[in-house]
């Protein structure tokens, strides 16, 4: 499939689907769901996941009726691992512009079954 750029939070995201991926997403019952997360920590990460059904505090697009596009920036309470039992417990990142940090490009692909991509600035 070509590259499409779709706006999200104030910003143009370039959004490329590779032809295993388009194949996947017109074979579903549901729309994907492909979340951008931006974690804000001790350190930043930055990861993409493919939930069940979008994030209360997500910044979503539906794309199609296929795909859903979100962006959720989160940070955790405390910093020092010694402070955390198990995971981090996770909260939203209150953003004023989030237009300074929505990824410019997402690339989805499909492979062995499952879904994989990645983002960035």
């Amino acid at each position: 499939m070509s590259p499409a750029t779709v706006r999200l939070g104030g910003r143009d995201l370039a959004l490329e689907i590779s032809a295993a991926a388009a194949v996947a997403l017109a074979e579903r019952a549901a729309p994907l769901v492909a979340e951008m997360e931006l974690y804000f920590s001790c350190l930043i990460r930055k990861q993409l996941r493919f939930p069940a059904s979008p994030h209360p505090d997500a910044l979503c697009l539906p794309v199609s009726g296929e795909l859903t596009v979100c962006f959720r920036p989160v940070m955790t309470r405390a910093c020092a691992m010694r402070d955390v039992i198990d995971k981090p417990a996770l909260e939203a990142f209150p953003i004023a512009r989030p237009q300074a940090f929505v990824p410019r490009w997402l690339r989805l692909d499909h492979r062995d079954g499952r879904w994989a991509g990645e983002f960035g600035y």
